[in-house]
């Protein structure tokens, strides 16, 4: 999967959709072109040190890897923003953050329509 660089993309991304969960942040933009998924990651210094922001990405780059890349559509760019408990959160936790915020993004509610009677 390509990786998103520049910041010019991560800044579209912030402008689109996102799916706040308690380890990660997952933001999916949709290009609007039939091109392959990207994906980025990112890590504020809100974390802490170098050591804990690399742990983090690190983390977030491995679910991507097992999970993004059958799940991914055509033409979006993904990014996913470590938040603090992502650090010390269980890696199956993760996961399933990950998994739910995807479901959240690609699969959103409906609102429920009224009677009209």
């Amino acid at each position: 999967m390509e990786r998103l660089k520049r910041r010019q993309d991560f800044v579209a991304a912030a402008r689109a959709s996102y799916a706040a969960m308690p380890g990660l942040t997952l933001q999916a933009r949709n290009r609007g072109d039939e091109g392959s998924p990207r994906v980025g990651f990112t890590a504020t210094k809100k974390l802490g040190n170098a050591v804990v922001r690399n742990r983090v990405k690190r983390r977030l780059r491995e679910i991507a890897r097992q999970h993004l890349a059958a799940a991914a559509l055509p033409g979006h760019d993904y990014v996913l923003i470590g938040r603090q408990p992502a650090f010390a959160r269980a890696y199956a936790d993760l996961e399933k953050d990950f998994t739910s915020a995807l479901k959240r993004l690609h699969h959103p509610r409906r609102p429920v329509e009224k009677d009209q009677s």
